[in-house]
């Protein structure tokens, strides 16, 4: 894939895979939503999850993307995580920004942002070391 066809595949409302290290035994892998943006992903969690445990300890991520049946497009990034912490105006603003994205309706969106505010998050900024794409269509 160009780097056009890689930048607008990602753009496209799709579930991510995320890998993060735990301290023994396999990765730790994570589907996730995610926007991205200006050459970077973004993604909300929840502080108690294994991945923010993860990659506060270890900053090193692999993500992978899947265009899903009958897609055969995939874009896999390998690259760091900075965590940016719950209340920021980045952090409020990019977590808006994910869950409607993936909601139908800003009715539908503000539902669910609500339904999840007591849970707290905080935002993963994936910054890329290297992008692979494959496409086998």
């Amino acid at each position: 894939m160009t780097p056009a066809e890689i930048e607008t595949f990602l753009k496209a409302p799709r579930h991510a895979v995320v890998g993060t290290n735990p301290v023994d035994g396999p990765p730790q892998l994570s589907p996730v939503w995610y926007v991205y943006e200006g050459g970077r992903l973004y993604i909300s969690v929840g502080v108690d999850t294994a991945k923010h445990r993860n990659l506060r300890r270890d900053s090193r991520v692999s993500v992978c993307i899947d265009g899903c049946y009958p897609d055969f497009r995939t874009v896999m990034i390998y690259g760091t995580a900075e965590l940016i912490d719950s209340g920021t105006p980045l952090q409020e603003e990019m977590r808006w920004r994910i869950i409607r994205q993936y909601h139908e309706s800003e009715a539908e969106a503000r539902r669910y942002a609500e339904s999840t505010r007591e849970e707290r998050s905080v935002l993963i900024v994936v910054t890329p070391h290297k992008i692979i794409s494959q496409d086998f269509s």
